[in-house]
Formats: structure tokens, sequence, C-alpha cells
């Protein structure tokens, strides 16, 4: 165990950080609970369980070997609808079934990693894949003849700043970057765009900028665009004024730039979508981390406009995180819980409803959501793409598995899911930022 070891500036040499990144493997607790457990409308919470050293236990990026692939269910089939991307994020299918592909990784954050804890995390996130340049674009991928596989590929958009989400309004074409919505004109089947941007409004960055991705999602209408910003930190670490309008969804008015809070409490909301039928705005969220390997949930909820939910003051609900202080009971008691558990440490980051009946009948009403996977859990948990079935506007069960296979036998990461999308066929798009594909999900043809 390395609780009382002093570590000094950065690592004189890579075997010295091997042996410091392998003696916090072996630290932290285990989980007690199966991973179902921590899923569902009513999740088991036990109690929380802290320590000097929390749990790291990271699967290292290695990359698809040759001839290796994911696995989906049963009447499933997967191809790669392009490879050899840098680290794509993030898909958005275009009306005319153009596929843009945020390729992208964290700005440049030099105050969020300071100090031993930092440094560690930094060097831990790194073994990851998460520690890669930013390619700061989108390209875009055209499937022409509808094999599955993309005959074109363009630079859509360059020069961006950590872009991650993307929305289409009739002639706007809106990304958000790490630090700001931008917005260019865009023509129906256009390759590239060379227009300079328009910013819309600011978004909470800075040289912490802890949870930089942000995602938008437009209104039915148009009318708005609806913004995700995660906290700068893991449980409000850095104080009230570094947190100003973060963990929390925006909503926008892209005219004006004019926004407001619609949602609060949110540690790091990232997918969106509007369920068919209700019209809900739902979307999946990243909890807390270092209470132990079978606490929080991440969870995937309708998002109620006001709502507070919890962070950082209590999670799941009015469960209080004695960290924090100084306490806040006026708003723990107005704490909304959210719909449903995911399971703890998946890190949900991609979400999208299904839609039509391309794919099997099981899987034609709820939610896809990708999981990027645990690093403060052991064993592991997400790594792959579940199904969350709705019944009557509802998640009813517990999710199904829809593509597995990215963990290697000895626990080392393939690949790690992130942003999902239906593509104008029906099929699942799956954002792969370690194996640098977009994997195509589809119904097998009947034999």
């Amino acid at each position: 165990m390395l609780t009382r070891l002093r570590l000094p500036k950065p690592c004189g040499t890579a075997a010295l950080c091997l042996i410091l990144i392998g003696g916090l493997a072996a630290c932290g607790d285990t989980a007690l609970l199966s991973p179902e457990a921590g899923m569902g409308e009513s999740p088991t919470l036990p109690q929380p369980k802290s320590s000097l050293i929390p749990t790291v236990n990271i699967a290292p990026a290695q990359g698809w070997p040759a001839g290796v692939m994911p696995t989906p269910m049963p009447g499933l089939g997967v191809t790669a609808l392009a490879a050899g991307l840098d680290h794509p994020r993030w898909v958005y299918v275009l009306p005319n079934g153009d596929v843009l592909v945020a390729e992208s990784n964290a700005p440049p954050k030099p105050e969020d990693g300071k100090g031993i804890k930092g440094w560690i995390m930094k060097k831990m996130m790194s073994r990851a894949g998460a520690g890669v340049p930013s390619a700061n674009r989108i390209t875009l991928l055209r499937d022409a003849d509808g094999n599955g596989k993309a005959v074109t590929r363009t630079v859509f958009l360059e020069n961006l700043n950590s872009p991650f989400g993307m929305a289409l309004v009739g002639k706007d074409f809106y990304v958000a970057n790490s630090d700001a919505i931008v917005r260019f004109p865009y023509e129906t089947g256009q390759t590239r765009i060379s227009a300079a941007p328009v910013k819309v409004v600011d978004l909470p960055a800075g040289p912490i900028n802890h949870h930089w991705t942000k995602n938008i999602i437009a209104s039915p209408d148009g009318s708005k665009l609806y913004v995700t910003v995660g906290s700068n930190s893991n449980v409000g670490e850095r104080g009230v004024e570094a947190e100003a309008e973060r963990a929390a969804i925006w909503e926008v008015d892209p005219k004006t730039g004019n926004h407001r809070v619609l949602a609060s409490g949110l540690r790091n909301p990232n997918g969106m979508g509007w369920a068919p039928g209700s019209g809900a705005l739902w979307t999946v969220v990243n909890e807390r981390d270092e209470i132990g390997s079978d606490l929080v949930p991440d969870y995937l909820t309708s998002v109620k406009d006001g709502a507070f939910y919890g962070w950082p003051y209590s999670y799941y609900g009015q469960n209080v995180d004695e960290r924090v202080k100084p306490a806040r009971p006026d708003l723990v008691a107005k704490a909304v819980s959210p719909d449903y558990a995911l399971g703890s440490h998946v890190a949900p980051l991609g979400m999208v409803f299904s839609e039509g009946e391309a794919l099997p009948p099981t899987l034609n009403s709820g939610v896809f959501v990708g999981e990027h996977g645990s690093w403060n859990r052991k064993p592991y948990s997400g790594y792959k793409v579940v199904f969350v079935p709705f019944l009557q506007g509802r998640p009813s069960g517990l999710p199904v598995d829809v593509l597995t296979g990215f963990l290697s036998a000895d626990g080392h990461a393939y690949g790690r899911p992130v942003g999902v999308a239906i593509d104008k066929r029906g099929a699942l798009l799956v954002a792969d930022d370690v194996g640098n594909v977009v994997w195509r999900v589809r119904a097998e043809p009947a034999r």
C-alpha cells in the first residue's frame, strides 16, 4: 500500500512511474455487490467507504488486434463504418445520412492535475487512452452505396477546441466546444465547412475544466439548445466558486445566446434525447467517485425543469455525502431522485432512443447507452453498450447487453464506447475512442 508514500515531482524514470501506478492498483476496496444490485429503479445503496488512496483499477488501452471485433447480442451483426480515426468521441447523423464524428480529447487544463493526487490520476487516465492530444476536428463519413462502410471521408470542420456535441437546426450547424457553442452555415450534402465560426455563448471552462465534454441537443422546434455542463471537481472540493453554473443542463436561445440553468445538481451529464411519445428530455449522468466500488450508481433520468439532483451534497436523492463541507440540508431536502440506475462507475456517456423497426423487436422501445467504463471499481464495470427497455414511457427491467467484448481476458481495453446514434437505415452507431473506430450494429439478415 502507498498510503504513506511521499511522491517526488514528476517521476524521474518510467520504471518508477510504473511501480507507483502498479502499487495504486493494489489499493482500494473490492465490490461486494453484483453489478445488477446497482441497477434499475431501486438500486441497492450500501454504506460509503472512504480511504486515503481511492480504488484505482484502470483497463490499460490496447486497441483492437487484427481480426478482433466487439461482440453483438444474438440477432445483431457489427462492422466498422470507419477505422483509423483519431479518438472519435461523438457521432451525429445528418438528415441526408452523412455521419459526423467529433475526433476530440481534453483541452489543456493546467490547474487540473496539480499535487500528488492530481499527478497520479493524470498518469492513470493516460494509461486508459485519454492522454493523446486532441485532433480538434469533425470528420464526415458517407456510406454512399449502403454497404455499411464509409466510402467518403472528409474533414468537415477543423481547428476547433475539443469539440463534442453537434446539432443541426435548419441551415445552422452548432458545435459544442469545451469552452463555447459556435455556429456555422450548412447546406445539404456539404462535405466541408470553411466559414468562420460565430460564437453563440461562452461555456464554463478555464484552467481546470475538469469535466470538459459539452453536449448539445436542439428542441424539436429548433428554438432552443440544451447543453450539458459537467462539474469542475469530484464533490465540490475546489469550492463553490469553481462550480458556477456547472453540474447542470443549460437552456440556450441560439439567436441571442441568452441562457438559464434548466436543471442542476447533475455531476456530469452527457448524452441527451427526447423521449418518443412524451417528448420529455432525458440524460445520462456520471456520478461521484471515491466512496467505494459499490457507490454511486451512474444513472439515466428524465430532466425536470428547475429540479436539483443532489450534487455535491447528496446522491441518488437525499443520501448525504458527508465529505462535502459546509453541508446544505436545505438543498438536500429538495434533491430529486433519478429515474433509473445504470450501475456504479459504468461511466455512461452516449445515449440515444431507439427508432423504427430496423433492429430486433426487443430493441424497439428504449434507450441505447454507451458505457465508457470504470476506473474506480474492482472488478471493472461498463465497457459496453447496453439497452434500457422502456414500457409506457418509463424504464422497465434491467439493462440488456448489446455490444460487449471491449475488454481482453487479461483486463486490457481493446476499445471504449462513447457516443451512440441511429443512422438513416436504422442501425446503431458507436464511437470507440480507444479503438479509433465507429462501429455499425445492425440486424443480421434472415437465413
